[in-house]
């Protein structure tokens, strides 16, 4: 397939991604607001219309590995693209994110992430970030899964960048299990522009650490489980560093 044919079915996916997410938010808006079960099962349904599609008009296929969690946890995820977002909501049950602040100003996808329990953060200044993310998480009293993305943005293949500290506060304020997650979407899935490229994106799941530990050992065995999985995943899929 051709680099121009591929291009312009992925700008099909894209606007048809934008189109049913309106859809479904006609649909399931009303019943979100009598309950938040229907907000939960609006995200699913949408999560997994993307996963269907990107399969279809553009041959990008989807995969989970690894235990699923659905107690109350700490989700921290490597993030590349808005892909993992997606492979990862389609099947936690009950998803919130600690995320941008500016995001809750976003039709639809903000208003559905407030109504979920996600907790925006204002990152401009650390310390406040860090308390932000706290009371937030502690204000919400629904049993969900956090998921947080310790890097603090997407991160392309590749590149380097640092562990941030949020991530093992909650850890330590929370007391929760924290369970580890690799990806390799951002070989398929880029953090900008149109283009996608077929093959299999894959989100894994990573055994679990418990809670207890200091922030130090935490964040290092943190960031050591992840970046070697998501290496590996990477590798599988064909990219090399």
């Amino acid at each position: 397939m051709g680099y121009a044919w591929r291009w312009v079915r992925s700008l099909v996916f894209i606007i048809q991604m934008y189109l049913m997410m309106a859809v479904l938010a006609v649909f399931y808006t009303p019943l979100a607001l009598i309950s938040r079960d229907f907000a939960y099962k609006g995200v699913h349904a949408y999560c997994n219309w993307v996963r269907f599609s990107a399969r279809v008009l553009v041959g990008l296929r989807s995969e989970i590995r690894g235990p699923i969690p659905t107690d109350e946890v700490i989700i921290a995820s490597k993030h590349q693209s808005f892909f993992d977002i997606i492979l990862i909501c389609s099947v936690v049950p009950r998803p919130r994110f600690i995320m941008k602040h500016t995001l809750k100003y976003a039709p639809i996808l903000g208003w559905y992430a407030t109504r979920i329990g996600c907790v925006p953060v204002n990152r401009g200044r650390r310390g406040q970030a860090i308390q932000q993310m706290v009371d937030g998480v502690q204000s919400f009293p629904h049993h969900a899964q956090l998921i947080i993305y310790p890097q603090g943005t997407r991160v392309a293949p590749g590149v380097d960048r640092p562990y941030k500290i949020g991530t093992g506060v909650l850890y330590r304020e929370l007391k929760q299990t924290c369970v580890p997650a690799a990806t390799n979407v951002g070989v398929f899935w880029p953090r900008q522009g149109i283009y996608r490229k077929a093959g299999l994106a894959v989100v894994e799941f990573l055994p679990a650490i418990d809670p207890g530990q200091d922030v130090n050992t935490f964040m290092a065995e943190l960031e050591n489980v992840v970046e070697t999985a998501s290496d590996a995943l990477m590798a599988e899929a064909g990219f090399v560093k």
